[in-house]
């Protein structure tokens, strides 16, 4: 029976009486429902763009980092070693491109001994960085394929400043990242806009 009183005697409660009610269970009705669904499909649609805009700009930061990273090793290596060292566009792991200055197919780094920024019989591949194996592009400007670092850290291919910019595939300014290096072995990231020397990041 829903909804009604059972009434039982109490012989010890002098002629009154203990009940209970049996009452059915309820769940969500139609307005409670519609009002959680509305507050999921919110909270859904502001959380994904942010979800998107921190996984895209880790991913751009861990790679402009990473070709930083490795510069920096090169000019260390050749400051050490007391040989040129140069980093190079390299989809082969093996030697540079001859062609092209889109440095997210992969690089290398070798030891450069007549500085000729080619991969030369008895000079050392020292490092191979693969391609990031997605649709970013990683452009440098001023025709630049090579930075060669001399035994005393200067990037003696350079007549000035160069930027390598970093940009996802829908070229969103808001993922844009840099590295600009200079003639003196100066190496910063920049995010869009900002400028080293005579070069903005764009």
């Amino acid at each position: 029976m829903r909804g009604r009183l059972l009434v039982e005697p109490c012989r010890s409660c002098h002629g009154q009486a203990r009940g209970a009610w049996i009452s059915r269970a309820h769940g969500f009705n139609l307005v409670e429902l519609l009002a959680a669904i509305s507050i999921a499909a919110i909270m859904a649609a502001i959380g994904v763009p942010s979800f998107r805009f921190v996984t895209v700009s880790n991913r751009m930061s861990s790679e402009v980092n990473l070709l930083l990273g490795d510069m920096q090793f090169a000019r260390g290596e050749a400051i050490k070693r007391g040989l040129p060292v140069t980093a190079c566009i390299s989809t082969d792991g093996a030697s540079c491109v001859t062609s092209g200055t889109n440095w997210s197919g992969g690089w290398i780094l070798f030891v450069d001994t007549n500085s000729n920024a080619t991969v030369d019989a008895g000079e050392p591949v020292i490092r191979v960085q693969k391609g990031f194996g997605n649709s970013d592009s990683f452009v440098a400007d001023s025709n630049l394929r090579a930075v060669i670092f001399n035994r005393e850290g200067f990037a003696t291919s350079l007549a000035g400043t160069a930027t390598i910019a970093l940009h996802d595939s829908t070229n969103n300014t808001a993922y844009t990242r840099c590295l600009a290096v200079n003639r003196v072995g100066l190496l910063l990231t920049q995010r869009y806009n900002q400028t080293f020397g005579t070069q903005t990041c764009t």
